[in-house]
């Protein structure tokens, strides 16, 4: 495999955005949630129009990571009114970040994340947050590598399915 390519995107990319966003969240959550409540999420999150208004927000962010002319995952960052959760005035938010599997350990996240903790430097932010989900420990394990630390905890609804999300996020030093 090659070095990972990261780009950033434009209402351009929205068929690509798409996709990797459905695949990344299937691949991810399809074992552990009713296939009504993947269907209903993906249809509400990740529908055409819905991506086009956050790729044309002005607070928000998204980046593609390109493998051997392949889309290996994603991530999208908030800032200012397009956050998830109101009191984060001087935070960046990591919304999403999903790699393929089959790209996964070889340090496309870690990437993901340091342009993500740049950004917020450049933007004179004091801390990226994020929400992950209570059971996903493989990425709990990952984000306290990288510093993260749990702050909280959010309701995060599934299509039916209300879970829970453990709020992290890592100081700008």
């Amino acid at each position: 495999m090659n070095e990972a390519r990261i780009l950033g995107c434009s209402a351009d990319d929205v068929k690509n955005v798409k996709d990797i966003c459905e695949r990344t969240f299937q691949e991810t959550f399809a074992d552990t949630n009713t296939d009504e409540d993947m269907a209903e999420y993906l249809q509400v999150n990740f529908n055409e129009e819905q991506i086009i208004k956050e790729l044309t927000n002005e607070h928000s962010f998204y980046y593609l990571v390109d493998t051997d002319g392949e889309t290996a995952g994603y991530m999208k960052l908030n800032i200012c009114s397009a956050q998830t959760e109101d009191g984060h005035p001087d935070a960046l938010e990591v919304q999403r970040i999903y790699i393929l599997e089959r790209f996964k350990g070889n340090g496309i996240g870690k990437e993901l994340i340091q342009i993500a903790i740049d950004t917020a430097k450049q933007m004179n932010r004091d801390y990226v947050w994020l929400g992950v989900w209570e059971h996903n420990y493989p990425a709990i394990k990952f984000y306290e590598k990288l510093g993260f630390e749990k702050f909280g905890q959010h309701t995060f609804v599934l299509g039916e399915d209300e879970q829970v999300d453990y709020l992290m996020r890592r100081v700008i030093n």
